[in-house]
């Protein structure tokens, strides 16, 4: 009998805050080997366990299914009666739960998680789903097309490469025929033209290693659909968007396929995957911040530092880079009190529950996709990824208040450092129609259509009044509501300015051009509207600060010649918003349930009325500091300088 959603409070419904309170604690951190997070080899296997036992906690008896109670109001299964949906997100909680095992299991099969044997459990959970009757039991495809128990397959034949020995081989032959036969149904068919295409190759490859007879042809056309994706630098056309699904899924696939496959059987595509890999160190570091955060950017964020998993994997980069921004990013979320939920899995969110960064593909058990961060465990201890002395890569070049720019031409993406903060910031593209049939409307909600992402700083949801951060809002008159901006071009990165063009989907003869010239301490904008019907209202903000210890401090500062500076400070970060010309009100908004980090945050945005031909100009500056009055004088007097240059 499935469990029951035991409790549904009003508040899940945007934004909640776990009081699991417990985090992950290193025990004996080694900061010789580890200097930043004195995380080792051994922290990562208990950080592993430390999940694990979170998720088993919910198992006592082998035929239990790996189900847990949905939270909030996007994921699936909405309605627990529907057995269909109940079983998919079974599925779901079993394959990605093995993610988690699989290297434990690989190192040690006798290996228990609560008192249950984790081969056991995983081999009786195999055998169900060929169990006519049983609650786990997936029929054969059929007429069916692509769907998300393809998804979980390519993620057992992953699973099946490392750990196979232990789990699927000790099977009896009939339930390993029945496994195959179910299975490669389908494998054996269509899937999503993207990184799905993975999953159906993942599932041959390991039967054809087992003798199992595989459609050969399909799965070298899904090769090659795969490599055409290819757009330089490392990056992947996720289509319909780059997201980190672009970068980490693209190339830790590609290379642990090589690896368990493609070298020995098809090693003319192996060598493909495996020049792209490589150009995978060239800038995907560089999305990450000094200390290995990443940020909340594209779809699936709840899978978090899944983004690290390709990291380790490489033959010639910095290995005690790579270790670092990988610890770095795991403790970011294992040791964030909201991470984990009362029932000990990790909450459906960013941080904490947080229903605006969902998408209604996943389910309560979907989270776990974080674990194929936990693959390196594979590599022995003597591995460079492993054995590397910890240190900051490019970071550690940079010199003080320096900023540096990374240019990407294929996805067209703008990658930021601050030495002076340690955050990194993406400028990325996003142009997706809502108004197309049958529309993914995530695609370009908040998680894509941000002028910017920052690894410190999460973008707040946008509100129904025009509260904004870090984007336009345009108020459209005839639908009585604002729209952010969502359908971007980018048009050229000349002399570290980045040029795009801008208008929201309900009012397409508003237009934008928009340049975004980064600075030691922030960015300057300097846009102007480029077509407009009428005079039309217009918000802006910066981004917003959550309320942390105490309550957002805001204050104004008159710098002179007509320019005030509206800043707030969380105790945590100082951000600053400086009109130049244009924009007339600047206000300190508070919002409630639109953060992933708190309840309450306070965001700066301004407003103007404006016509075409207008500019709109500003500072947007932040620091782990504080501004002082001369400081904020500098940067109107440089910006100014600046914008001789481009306008």
């Amino acid at each position: 009998m499935m469990k029951k959603l035991s409790l549904i409070i009003a508040v899940l419904s945007l934004c909640m805050t776990s009081h699991a309170g417990e985090v992950f604690k290193i025990d004996n951190p080694d900061y010789k080997l580890s200097p930043f997070t004195g995380m080792t080899r051994n922290h990562w296997v208990e950080a592993d366990k430390y999940l694990l036992e979170g998720a088993f906690r919910h198992i006592k008896s082998l035929d239990d299914p790996m189900y847990f109670d949905r939270l909030g109001d996007v994921c699936y299964p909405k309605d627990e009666t529907n057995k269909s949906r109940v079983r998919g997100a079974t599925l779901e909680g079993m394959a990605r739960t093995l993610f988690m095992a699989s290297p434990l299991i690989r190192e040690d099969s006798t290996i228990t998680i609560n008192g249950i044997r984790l081969v056991d459990y995983y081999r009786r959970q195999l055998t169900l789903l060929v169990t006519p009757g049983s609650e786990q039991f997936i029929s054969h495809r059929g007429n069916r097309g692509p769907c998300q128990d393809l998804v979980e397959f390519g993620a057992l034949g992953v699973c099946f490469f490392v750990c196979g020995e232990a789990v699927w081989d000790p099977l009896p032959k009939e339930t390993r025929d029945a496994l195959y036969a179910m299975m490669e149904s389908y494998a054996d068919g269509p899937t999503v033209a993207q990184n799905w295409r993975f999953f159906n190759i993942f599932v041959m490859s390991f039967f054809n290693t087992r003798g199992y007879k595989i459609n050969q042809k399909l799965m070298e056309r899904y090769l090659n659909e795969l490599l055409g994706d290819y757009r330089g630098s490392g990056w992947y056309y996720d289509v319909p968007n780059y997201d980190f699904y672009s970068m980490w899924a693209y190339q830790l696939y590609g290379k642990l396929w090589s690896k368990f496959y493609g070298e020995k059987y098809l090693p003319e595509y192996a060598a493909k995957f495996e020049k792209n890999f490589n150009e995978m160190y060239e800038g995907y570091p560089n999305l990450f911040g000094r200390d290995g955060k990443m940020p909340m950017w594209g779809r699936s964020n709840m899978y978090r530092f899944a983004a690290t998993a390709p990291l380790a994997w490489g033959d010639n980069c910095n290995h005690g880079w790579m270790r670092r921004i990988a610890s770095g990013c795991l403790l970011q979320f294992i040791q964030h009190p909201d991470f984990l939920y009362d029932d000990g899995v990790p909450t459906p969110g960013f941080y904490g529950l947080f229903d605006p960064v969902l998408q209604g593909y996943s389910c309560r058990g979907s989270v776990f996709w974080c674990a194929k961060a936990f693959l390196p465990l594979v590599l022995p201890d003597t591995d460079n990824y492993w054995s590397a002395v910890e240190n900051e890569g490019e970071w550690a070049t940079m010199r003080a208040n320096e900023v540096r720019c990374h240019y990407y031409e294929g996805p067209k993406m703008l990658v930021t450092d601050y030495a002076s903060t340690g955050a990194a910031e993406i400028r990325a593209y996003c142009d997706y129609n809502v108004d197309r049939p049958w529309p993914e409307h995530f695609r370009a909600s908040e998680q894509y259509n941000r002028l910017a992402y920052n690894t410190d700083l999460p973008w707040m949801a946008d509100g129904k009044n025009g509260e904004v951060a870090m984007n336009y809002v345009v108020y459209n008159e005839a639908k009585a509501m604002w729209e952010p901006m969502r359908r971007y071009t980018t048009t050229c990165f000349v002399n570290n300015i980045l040029q795009r063009t801008a208008y929201p989907q309900a009012n397409q003869t508003f237009r934008m051009l928009l340049h975004d010239i980064a600075l030691t301490n922030g960015t300057l904008r300097a846009d102007k509207v480029i077509a407009s019907e009428k005079a039309t209202k217009v918000r802006l903000g910066h981004y917003a600060l959550p309320k942390k210890t105490g309550n957002v401090a805001t204050k104004t500062i008159s710098l002179g010649d007509g320019h005030t500076a509206y800043i707030i400070n969380n105790g945590e970060y100082e951000l600053a918003m400086i009109g130049l010309e244009g924009w007339g009100d600047m206000e300190f908004v508070t919002t409630k349930g639109l953060h992933p980090e708190s309840e309450e945050c306070v965001v700066i945005d301004a407003e103007a009325t404006v016509s075409k031909g207008d500019r709109l100009v500003c500072l947007q500056l932040m620091t782990k500091k504080s501004f002082t009055k001369s400081q904020l004088r500098k940067s109107v007097a440089d910006a100014k300088i600046r914008l001789r240059v481009i306008m």
